[in-house]
């Protein structure tokens, strides 16, 4: 039977209004099966509702239907995990726990200049030849991983990082646009990537109700959706009206083609697609895709930013490949910045975590694309005099994403101009100018750089100090408990027990935190250091060059310059980074509590071993298990091919990986078997 013919011999779906009998004359195997049908009927009718937006019923008899189901389930216990009644919620958690994407997450290149969508274009077509493209909008929602395992809902994370991210699979479960069991001949693994959203017209109900109660009114339907998706309690997600669209693989036990196909195999298998997704012959094609989008983009009940252009034949986007961040094979082509006019009422200079002085106009709150607007970025002090803008000057305001608005033009002021500060504003140092920039040379001598550095030592990007957000350090400075990052590791028990809002439990459990980073890694000591120019990788490659954090600091520009990816810039910036006197200070006092680790190259135990890794792992992270195999020798590469040793197969893995292997003949091992593997051939895990 054709997935989308609704199921004949089912009389809820012939004849929904059909009179039902008491409960209690009812036998087991009878409830059983009035229940198999009830889930059948409503998975049907959720799927015209939600995919097809074509209601067969209306909502009081659907509603009949979902009431007589959990009465059912409630009477003899026909607890079904797939079951239409699990949307009302699980159990409250006291926090997401994170995971580990089947497949990367990546960002796309983007730009709103038609010239960049054209060289994108001519690198595509050098490389492959000739192309069509599928075009479709860019949402502008919350985008999330949902993995299906035998048609069946398993779990949903959101990006996050890209390789992993939260775990809201409770959460996701209760948006009715998400099938719990998927229809017709789905494949036996499928990891797809959906935009959550919330539509416009049910955003503008829902803040009315909000303000009915007294809550604040989300800003706008984006920030509405992501903080519902991240709500630790899945019963308050069911009440809020969120959807979702999908429009890509991560994985799965079939191959595709295309892209297009995708939106037709999808609502095959019960997952809601844009009607609004074309395939197109060339690139100019596209950019005017694009256009007429714009033209109609308040017509849609959602928010789009965009349109992405995305190279259709798949086997052409897997010789194209992907960098670490976005694939070289998909192009969001942005719409313009949405601008309104306001006054300036003051202007503040913001002090970065680097240093960096940034001057923002604090705004008369004005709605810029159903977002309220009340502070924009000047940017820069070569910006101001080009602007000439004063408080009190009448602006142009322009949003364009999910960044502070900028100031774009003063449209009616005077002759007069803000006159940039020649000393910091948070600790009197005299300002230095670099080019355009503005940078308060005190470096963590200067106690909002130091408040920044501190919570950026506790983020997940750094040391990963669980239970030390902005609201803790921020507390923590204020209480004269820690004045820099040394302090942290000289707090008690008592010290944390006495502050609002803690008790002896949550203070054990920070300082249980802080006692594990006393021997970190060093790459991970440099990235938490918070060192201008310098991410993780580069604190990667750093602490492989040189080993120890002695060496690092006492390098000059031209070994710093040997390190693979390090410029004259990064080298530079590293360089005056630890000879600036403050940071030189601080870091003094950070290593009498905490000892780096040396980075382990390891020689060559793994030297000409490939390893593909899918799946989630438990004793070792995916990213961890890649850095050690390229530490000691090996190369750790993202798809299978016949150069690859081995695949390492972790929970929830990818089927395709798994069929390449055997394709292939590459022996796949668990993680066990891979770690025993490492351990034999002289790499120390621990």
């Amino acid at each position: 039977m054709d997935a989308s013919e609704p199921p004949t011999d089912n009389p809820y779906v012939t004849d929904p209004e059909v009179d039902f009998e008491p409960v209690e004359t009812l036998t087991g195997t009878e409830a059983r099966e009035q229940a198999r049908l009830l889930r059948e009927a409503i998975r049907y009718h959720d799927h015209r509702y939600y995919v097809q937006a074509d209601p067969a019923i209306g909502d009081r008899t659907y509603d009949a239907l979902f009431s007589r189901l959990e009465t059912l389930e409630g009477s003899f216990g026909l607890d079904d995990e797939t079951s239409p009644t699990e949307r009302v919620g699980g159990e409250p958690v006291s926090e997401l726990a994170t995971v580990e994407h089947v497949a990367p997450m990546r960002s796309l290149d983007q730009s709103g200049e038609a010239d960049e969508v054209r060289a994108f274009d001519r690198q595509v077509r050098d490389a492959v030849g000739d192309v069509t493209y599928l075009c479709e909008p860019k949402f502008d929602g919350l985008s999330v991983e949902v993995v299906y395992e035998d048609g069946v809902y398993q779990r949903a994370a959101t990006r996050g990082d890209g390789q992993q991210g939260d775990d809201v699979t409770e959460q996701v479960r209760t948006i009715p646009s998400v099938p719990q069991r998927l229809r017709g001949d789905y494949p036996d693994f499928l990891a797809v990537r959906g935009e959550v959203y919330m539509p416009r017209a049910a955003f503008q109900e829902h803040n009315r109700e909000r303000v009915e109660r007294g809550d604040d009114p989300f800003a706008n339907p984006r920030n509405a959706a992501a903080g519902t998706l991240r709500q630790l309690d899945p019963s308050v997600v069911a009440e809020r009206p969120l959807s979702v669209f999908f429009f890509a693989v991560l994985d799965a036990s079939v191959d595709f083609e295309t892209h297009d196909e995708l939106y037709e195999r999808f609502p095959e298998w019960g997952l809601r697609v844009t009607d609004h997704a074309k395939v197109v012959g060339d690139i100019e094609a596209a950019i005017d895709y694009r256009d007429d989008l714009l033209v109609r983009r308040e017509e849609l009940d959602y928010e789009i930013d965009g349109t992405v252009i995305t190279l259709n034949d798949r086997a052409a986007c897997e010789r194209l490949g992907s960098t670490a961040r976005a694939p070289r094979w998909a192009f969001a082509y942005k719409f313009p910045a949405r601008s309104e006019r306001t006054t300036v009422r003051d202007i503040v200079v913001q002090v970065g975590r680097t240093g960096r002085l940034t001057p923002v106009a604090l705004l008369d709150p004005i709605d810029v694309g159903g977002v309220t607007v009340s502070r924009a970025s000047l940017h820069n002090p070569d910006e101001i005099a080009r602007l000439g803008v004063s408080v009190g000057d009448e602006v142009a305001v322009e949003r364009a994403g999910d960044v502070i608005p900028d100031v774009t033009e003063v449209v009616d002021g005077d002759d007069r101009h803000y006159e940039f500060p020649e000393t910091c504003p948070a600790c009197g140092s005299e300002v230095e100018r670099d080019g355009p920039l503005a940078f308060c040379p005190a470096g963590l001598g200067c106690p909002a750089q130091r408040e920044q550095a501190i919570e950026y030592y506790a983020s997940r990007e750094a040391m990963d100090i669980e239970g030390l957000g902005e609201a803790g350090v921020t507390q923590l400075t204020e209480a004269g408990l820690v004045e820099d990052l040394a302090d942290l590791y000289e707090l008690t028990v008592g010290d944390l027990a006495e502050l609002e809002g803690w008790g002896e439990t949550s203070a054990e459990n920070l300082i249980a935190e802080l006692e594990a980073t006393r021997e970190p890694p060093l790459a991970d000591f440099l990235t938490a250091l918070g060192i201008p120019e310098v991410g993780s990788t580069t604190a990667r490659e750093l602490a492989q060059q040189f080993e120890t954090i002695e060496a690092v600091r006492t390098a000059g520009e031209d070994e710093l310059q040997a390190v693979p990816d390090v410029g004259p810039k990064v080298a530079a910036a590293v360089r005056d980074f630890f000879e600036t006197e403050e940071n030189a200070a601080v870091i003094d006092r950070l290593l009498d509590h905490v000892d780096p680790q040396p980075a382990t190259t390891g020689g060559a135990e793994l030297d000409g071993l490939t390893v593909v890794f899918t799946g989630s792992l438990d004793r070792l992270t995916r990213s961890a298990a890649q850095d050690l195999v390229e530490r000691h020798g090996g190369s750790a590469t993202g798809s299978v091919s016949g150069n690859t040793d081995y695949l390492v197969v972790g929970d929830n893995p990818g089927q395709r990986k798994r069929d390449d292997a055997a394709d292939h003949g590459v022996e796949t091992l668990s993680e066990s078997a891979f770690i025993t593997e490492l351990e034999e051939r002289g790499v120390d895990i621990e």
